[in-house]
């Protein structure tokens, strides 16, 4: 026999933590803690793989929100970059080869800005010193004497034909466009009638010889445009020989500057020659008069800009390694873009319009990006994806393949990089990527894992009065006395579920520091004790609780109908748990069981009308087992009964009510009516022990705040599992209740020690022969299902045909 269940005591409800063992007044006298608190193997995975530089050892740090992923990842790396080289400074420009790729710079660290400032630099001082070196009087004069020589050529020419015409009878006619020989008599041209008297041989003549001149005009005119040819590329001589003198000095000290850098130099060279060959660009130019008054043309787009330096990534103030976390990892945030502007109706790009991205910022150091943001984003993740394999960095119109009409647009040259991932994110994300992409499993091979709990013990208690000194004098909060920081400690302890846990989800905490000291600071104190940490708990309980307080409201007015006192057979109050988000609740519910004669078996109303889960149903069938291997050995169980959680209008889940159901299920069978003031949660398995479930503290509280609203009586209590035990963290109003009889927990490990407690009854433990003592639950049970079985045997017997009767009908049938 099974020893009477005792209720719990008062400090079995409550794990309390001494104040006393703190050696500090208040958290002003102790250095807050730098050290991460309770992640030690998320530390260990997150150290190995950071440490790693092969390829493929990008992490993903997954973990339950509020465990400080976030800060953690962000002050580790921040501390390590710290101690690494700053990486290359990265720059577009103008590929003078193929204008369409423009080609990239690698520099280091503060000389891409130099580079930029000198060519910017360079180009202003061409445009003013190239304009006087050509108003200069002596680069006048060579040219002038350039234009006269030409023009005495060509001078010389013309007269030469001008003469063989004359002698020929013939003068040369000019027009706009054109130069042609004609007749002429005394210096003048011929008219067309007087041509036409002419005789035809005269006319004959003239034609043949003006066929001859015209043919020597042509071979005169061609000879001219060589000349002017000619002069063209002296001058061109001239400008370049006047302004080398200019160009050459000021490449030159460039060249110099940067002979360390071999694609500088080379680019330098490149520029040098391509400003001697377009010196036209350095030229002052008109500004053309507009038809329309008031009309302002937008900036136009200056030759000269395909000197720039675009610099993409410059880490001039950068110390150690960067450190990017893109909050908003789009495509175009993470690998840049080339962007566009419209002129005249017409967009236009230029290399000078390259924008880079985080990856470009990243490159050389660490980039970290939230998960399900990446995700979210369309092509981002494949995009990342293809870096780490490719190890470059490209900047692209991603949309480009979708478009019907393809556009021209850059291709800049890309970009190697070297950049340490890390994913942050939900445990379900992780393993969702893990089993569908085999791509990720070689590209993200390390898995930091974030523990949401920490065991409780002396150096965790120290180190969560650190952190709270921490949190206090980061943010100018009120100090925290010992009472304070003890109290802190215990709301973790029910925040984590467990009397042996302190939670690691630290922004809960932070937020419960912070308004504890708004509450004290509210009060005019200085310092924050436990009353102040004590209130924060029940204001927030207060701001939150609406939904529970007007559940409550409609069971103690009788809308919803629970019992809390009386007894009743086939009756129970069960308690589920009711989770909003920001907060959870336990809230009673009246279940009932019906017993009556059939082979059916024990039928679920909830799954019968789909309003159960898969684990709730699969209790109830341990609850049939266990009841067949218990009752049915020698007897068949003929039984057919129905469990039913009344006022229920939502689906239920979850197998923490199969004893409650075990127990109204016995009661109706037994008629054995069940105590209304104890209320029951427990899993069971079928070998009839009790399992711990979820959510002990909500649903005990739960009940008594029904109970005491609808008035204590010394009668009410909760039966929990044994297991549960460790996991009580109650609210005060309990503890003073159970201190004074007026409430109470009882602790089961089988379900039999139940039915004592709701029954007043003994179970009964089976005897050799396999039958239960009289005057047990367990006896009352098996004589039960016995007389059914014996009943419904009988019955069967009176309704089964005879064999002959069978025949005769047969026979008539036909």
């Amino acid at each position: 026999m099974h020893n009477k269940i005792q209720p719990l005591p008062p400090e079995k409800l409550y794990r309390r933590c001494d104040p006393d063992q703190f050696s500090f007044q208040t958290t002003d006298e102790i250095t807050p803690a730098e050290e991460i608190l309770g992640q030690e193997r998320a530390m260990h995975s997150l150290d190995m793989g950071l440490g790693l530089k092969s390829h493929g050892y990008n992490i993903y740090v997954l973990g339950e929100g509020g465990t400080g992923k976030a800060s953690i990842i962000k002050a580790k790396l921040e501390k390590r970059a710290n101690k690494e080289d700053t990486p290359n400074d990265w720059c577009y420009v103008f590929n003078f080869s193929d204008p369409d790729r423009p080609k990239a710079l690698s520099l280091p660290a503060g000389v891409g800005s130099d580079l930029r400032s000198d060519l910017e630099g360079l180009i202003e001082t061409l445009k003013r010193d190239i304009p006087k070196v050509f108003e200069s009087k002596d680069y006048e004069k060579h040219r002038d004497e350039i234009f006269e020589g030409q023009q005495a050529r060509t001078k010389a020419i013309f007269t030469k034909i001008e003469k063989k015409a004359e002698q020929k009878g013939f003068i040369l006619k000019k027009t706009a466009s054109s130069l042609s020989v004609v007749p002429a008599k005394d210096g003048k041209p011929v008219v067309q009638e007087d041509f036409e008297a002419l005789p035809k041989e005269e006319k004959a003549r003239i034609e043949e010889e003006s066929k001859l001149l015209q043919d020597n005009l042509s071979d005169i005119i061609r000879e001219v445009r060589n000349v002017e040819k000619e002069t063209k590329e002296r001058i061109n001589v001239l400008d370049r020989e006047v302004t080398q003198y200019v160009v050459t000095p000021l490449v030159n000290e460039l060249l110099d500057k940067y002979k360390e850098f071999p694609e500088v130099v080379n680019y330098l060279q490149i520029v040098r020659e391509d400003i001697l060959e377009r010196l036209d660009d350095f030229r002052p130019k008109e500004e053309l008069a507009l038809p329309f008054p008031g009309l302002k043309l937008g900036k136009a787009e200056t030759p000269l800009e395909r000197y720039s330096v675009n610099l993409i990534v410059n880490n001039k103030e950068t110390k150690g390694a960067p450190v990017i976390i893109e909050t908003n990892p789009t495509y175009y945030n993470l690998f840049g873009r080339v962007e566009h502007k419209v002129q005249y109706g017409v967009a236009i790009t230029d290399f000078t319009m390259i924008k880079g991205g985080s990856v470009h910022k990243a490159n050389g150091g660490y980039l970290v990006l939230d998960a399900l943001d990446l995700l979210r984003n369309i092509f981002a993740y494949d995009a990342i994806k293809r870096m780490i394999k490719n190890k470059e960095a490209r900047v692209e119109d991603v949309w480009e393949q979708y478009r019907l009409v393809s556009t021209t647009t850059l291709k800049p040259e890309p970009i190697p990089v070297d950049i340490k991932i890390i994913l942050k994110g939900d445990p379900y994300i992780y393993y969702t990527l893990y089993n569908l992409d085999h791509e990720y499993r070689k590209l993200f091979k390390v898995k930091s894992d974030f523990d949401s709990q920490m065991p409780i013990s002396k150096d965790n208690i120290e180190k969560y009065a650190l952190f709270i000194s921490a949190r206090c004098k980061e943010d100018g909060l009120h100090p925290f006395d010992r009472t304070g920081v003890a109290r802190v400690i215990e709301h973790s302890l029910r925040t984590s579920g467990d009397q042996e846990k302190l939670t690691a989800r630290f922004s809960e905490i932070t937020d419960l520091i912070k308004e504890a000291s708004y509450w004290a600071d509210r009060n005019g104190s200085s310092v924050v004790n436990a009353d102040f940490v004590e209130q924060t708990i029940r204001e927030k309980v207060y701001r939150n609780s609406r939904v529970a307080d007007r559940l409550r409201e409609l069971i103690t007015e009788g809308t919803f109908m629970i019992d809390t006192e009386g007894a009743v057979a086939g009756q129970i109050n069960g308690i589920a748990i009711i989770d909003l988000g920001d907060y959870s609740f336990g809230k009673p519910s009246r279940i009932t069981a019906r017993t009556y004669l059939g082979d059916k078996g024990v039928i679920n109303i909830e799954r019968e009308v789909k309003m159960s889960g898969r684990i709730h149903n699969k209790a109830l069938l341990i609850l049939t087992s266990y009841l067949g291997n218990k009752f049915a050995q020698s007897t068949p169980m003929s039984l057919s009964a129905s469990i039913c959680f009344e006022q229920l209008y939502e689906e239920i889940e979850g197998d923490s009510a199969t004893c409650t159901e075990f127990y109204a299920l016995i009661s109706s069978l037994t008629d054995l009516p069940l105590n209304q003031g104890i209320a029951v949660t427990g899993s069971m398995n079928q070998l009839g022990e009790v399992q711990p479930v979820g959510g002990v503290n909500e649903k005990i509280e739960g009940f008594f705040d029904v109970s005491l609203a609808k008035g204590l009586t010394g009668k009410q209590g909760v039966i929990i599992p044994t297991k549960n035990v460790r996991h009580l963290m109650l609210k005060k109003e309990v503890i003073e209740a159970v201190k004074e009889g007026k409430f109470h927990v009882y602790p089961i490990g089988y379900v039999d020690e139940g039915l004592e407690i709701l029954t007043g009854m003994p179970a009964g433990e089976k005897q050799k022969d396999g039958t239960y003592p009289e005057g047990t639950v367990n006896y009352l049970t098996a004589k039960k299902l016995k007389e059914l079985a014996t009943t419904l045997k009988a019955f069967g017997k009176e309704k089964k045909p005879s064999k002959k009767s069978d025949e005769e009908n047969e026979e008539g049938n036909v």
